[in-house]
């Protein structure tokens, strides 16, 4: 796969600058001159600006798994879910610097799939770019569902299954028409989430300094402490949170699948990677910290949004509503973002010959209009597996996108010390946007992704995840046996030629 090396020249990069010269297969079976075909990236539209990008990598930290899955990790382990977010931050960081070094060194869509091919070989480019596809697939089952019980809200009436298909037709429809329709859907649905979170943590902090509303009078710091300590049900319980903390910051990498349809990736993705501390401590560990504070943690339950709880005990008129439209659209700003992500690997998979030749085509609006259609279908199983088993269904797709998305983090990281290891032996260009501290950070988040699998391990309602991928790995290497029987050269190693512009 050739691409290009980024350099100062932003009018240099089109849609064929990474492109003229890349590998296709058949095409140089012995490592010779490539024939020109097309880079995954080419025919793309780059109709994400700065704003969408930033917005995107916003929105992609704050979703349901803050705004539901809060309340029952709340629950386990009380005030110290702070401290949870936290640590699971600090190590999304880690992860997040190594993929941004990455795509400034090689920037193309469907990144993860197409390091994890360049630095480990073929199969785990086509391992991890089907595990990404599955992840966002049964996000998109688990989130249409959270959207439909959410109208249910307000439209009791409405069977879920209904509402569930109308939003995953208009949500198909949008990411047909046009890259830039996704990115300004995606930027209003992360305005909501944000001015809604900075909205709480405000309201939050004027109960706590002034004392109005009804939980004026209990509202204190000291709620973080004073109901059995800081960790009231244990250390060990407080750790047993992490994989559902982790499940809460999956979409954070989504800005590494941007990269290709980036007006400007060189100056935009480094933008969006550094500003993640400050989100993650504000919309986390801030919010957090706040609605501890005003109600005390001993009140809140598992399936019920503590924000909605916090809410209802301040009093606010209509607080409950605005929070539940609030938690609406995390849920399908996530749902959008699978659809996206979705088509753009398939098509990735496509060009290295590892998906059908027909997911590689670009409609006449330049979007991957086929991967997005299959992966919609996939997405409607799961409003019928749902509508079958409602409450098994959604706690098994999330236990799955959890494994998937861990797995998705260990190829970026395993990539990244890689990488290093080749610039450090001069085999490969520097990137523009090193990591802090060159591979150190990288291996410490390896083994934090390790001890939160032994965890999931560890624990019998999530275990099952791991069943499931061990299921889903026997069946891409029964799929990688057959593709290599057919097509021998699409599973070979091609190493990127990269052109340096600028």
């Amino acid at each position: 796969m050739t691409s290009v090396q980024v350099g100062n020249h932003d009018d240099e990069r089109g849609d064929k600058g990474a492109a003229d010269s890349d590998t296709r297969k058949g095409d140089t079976p012995n490592g010779g001159t490539p024939k020109g075909g097309p880079t995954p990236e080419e025919g793309y539209e780059r109709g994400l600006g700065n704003r969408q990008i930033q917005m995107i990598a916003i929105g992609g930290a704050i979703g349901v798994g803050l705004f539901l899955g809060a309340g029952a990790n709340i629950a386990k382990a009380g005030p110290s879910l702070i401290l949870m977010y936290a640590l699971a931050g600090g190590i999304i960081f880690f992860i997040m610097r190594a993929l941004g070094e990455l795509l400034l060194y090689r920037p193309v869509s469907g990144s993860f799939a197409e390091y994890s091919r360049e630095f480990l070989g073929p199969f785990f480019g086509y391992f991890t770019g089907w595990t990404y596809w599955l992840m966002w697939v049964v996000t998109g089952m688990a989130e249409l569902t959270a959207a439909a019980i959410y109208i249910t809200y307000w439209f009791p009436q409405i069977p879920q299954w209904v509402t569930a298909l109308v939003f995953l037709v208009v949500l198909f429809v949008a990411n047909l028409i046009s890259v830039k329709l996704f990115g300004e859907i995606e930027f209003w649905f992360s305005m909501v989430k944000v001015t809604a979170l900075i909205g709480m943590i405000v309201i939050g902090l004027g109960v706590l300094t002034f004392g109005f509303s009804s939980a004026g009078d209990t509202a204190a710091v000291s709620n973080l402490w004073a109901f059995d300590g800081f960790f009231p049900k244990g250390i060990g319980s407080s750790l047993m949170t992490l994989q559902g903390v982790m499940f809460a910051y999956l979409a954070v990498e989504l800005v590494g699948v941007t990269a290709g349809e980036s007006e400007n990736p060189e100056k935009t993705l480094p933008k969006a990677i550094n500003t993640l501390p400050w989100r993650i401590a504000l919309f986390y560990v801030g919010a957090l910290t706040v609605i501890l504070c005003v109600v005390k943690w001993t009140e809140f339950a598992p399936g019920v949004s503590p924000f909605v709880a916090a809410f209802a005990k301040i009093g606010i008129p209509a607080g409950a509503g605005i929070v539940n439209f609030v938690v609406l659209t995390a849920a399908l700003s996530s749902c959008n973002s699978g659809m996206y992500s979705t088509g753009r690997m398939l098509r990735t998979l496509a060009d290295n010959g590892e998906a059908p030749k027909i997911f590689n085509r670009l409609s006449a609006t330049r979007t991957p209009a086929f991967g997005i259609t299959v992966s919609m279908l996939f997405m409607g199983i799961g409003v019928i597996l749902n509508y079958v088993v409602p409450e098994k269904a959604f706690g098994y797709v999330v236990s799955v996108a959890t494994a998937a998305g861990i797995w998705t983090w260990l190829m970026i990281l395993i990539s990244h010390i890689l990488y290093r290891r080749a610039v450090d032996a001069g085999r490969l260009p520097a990137s523009s946007f090193p990591a802090p501290g060159g591979s150190k950070f990288s291996w410490v988040a390896v083994a934090f992704l390790l001890f939160v699998t032994c965890l999931i391990a560890y624990d019998a309602d999530s275990r099952v995840c791991l069943y499931v991928m061990a299921g889903w790995a026997a069946a891409l290497g029964i799929g990688w046996a057959v593709l290599k029987s057919r097509n021998p050269e699409a599973t070979e190693r091609r190493d990127p030629e990269l052109e340096q512009i600028g």
